[in-house]
């Protein structure tokens, strides 16, 4: 498990450069990018979402695009557009900015469910359709979708199907008082930004993401999983629970923070780590349970309550 844990340490080290205070949302944010998942940021505006996303592909040397979404945007924006050449009298295509390594999806509600539908081949899929021909994508892939929790007014909420894409979100939240000064300190004569150089090659990243698959994970501890799922599902306070892709997403990014902690196995306190991190994004209250407040964060540290930890064996 060196490998894994030499790049995300050189990631984590190089990105904290930029974004001060917040080691255990960039931590996050490597799992997605390990297991080869999406990754869904929901904050107020202002908070480094952005920042997070280009120092991200900076370390890696990846390429990097940000589509700022607006109401007015079509699909075509998004996937690219078939042009017709008068000299060569055929169409060529033009490749939109979902074509990059590392792609930002900035304020990703504010844009139709038509043009958001744009990314569910990419983000699933790998794959780009456009005229019936069908593109790839490069390896790595990941999409960063910001959102802002507080400003609905001209924003299209994302559908269910969308959001489960999305193999985990995240929240940066304000940061404590001594890092903002820390930040107005290295922002006197230029962004940090400028200073962060590749730390790790694509093909190591690539290696990293092979042998995260490789750890080991007891059936007892998959029987958790799905239990801990299950019981998102039949929880009263719930209209609907976590999918079945949501158990997938939880089994990878547990292989993968066992992985970083530098283990070749998942223990159960992996998993109930990130659950709510993972799962309740795609969870449902019910109208009942929300005029009581009741919030998806709750019903995950309920579920957790309530199912059982398996004991260990021996192997």
């Amino acid at each position: 498990m060196e490998i894994v844990q030499s790049v995300a340490n050189r990631v984590l080290n190089n990105v904290q450069n930029v974004i001060i205070g917040k080691t255990s949302e960039i931590r996050l944010t490597l799992l997605a990018l390990l297991c080869e998942g999406h990754l869904l940021i929901e904050d107020v505006p202002g908070v480094g979402k952005t920042m997070l996303a280009r120092s991200i592909a900076r370390s890696i040397g990846c390429t990097f695009r940000r589509i700022q979404f607006t109401p007015d945007m079509l699909p075509s924006d998004v996937t690219g557009v078939s042009i017709y050449n008068q000299k060569t009298q055929e169409f060529e295509f033009r490749s939109g900015p979902i074509f990059a390594q590392i792609v930002l999806t900035d304020e990703i509600n504010r844009a139709t469910p038509k043009t958001q539908s744009a990314l569910l081949e990419a983000m699933e899929e790998r794959q780009v359709t456009v005229d019936g021909i069908t593109y790839a994508m490069a390896r790595p892939f990941m999409v960063l979708a910001t959102q802002n929790p507080i400003e609905y007014e001209g924003t299209f909420p994302l559908p269910e199907a969308q959001v489960d894409r999305f193999m985990m979100r995240i929240h940066l939240g304000y940061p404590l008082k001594n890092h903002e000064t820390e930040m107005l300190s290295r922002q006197s004569d230029h962004h940090p930004i400028q200073d962060v150089d590749q730390v790790v090659s694509v093909e190591e990243l690539v290696d990293a993401q092979k042998a995260v698959r490789t750890i080991y994970v007891d059936n007892l501890v998959k029987d958790y999983i799905v239990d801990l799922v299950n019981t998102t599902r039949d929880h009263p306070d719930i209209y609907l629970g976590a999918s079945p892709r949501g158990s997938l997403a939880l089994f990878a990014v547990a292989r993968a923070w066992a992985a970083m902690e530098g283990r070749d196995f998942v223990v159960p306190d992996d998993v109930k780590l990130l659950a709510e991190s993972t799962l309740a994004h795609r969870l449902i209250v019910s109208p009942s349970a929300r005029i009581k407040n009741v919030t998806a964060r709750q019903i995950i540290e309920d579920a957790l309550r309530h199912t059982p930890v398996p004991g260990a064996r021996a192997r």
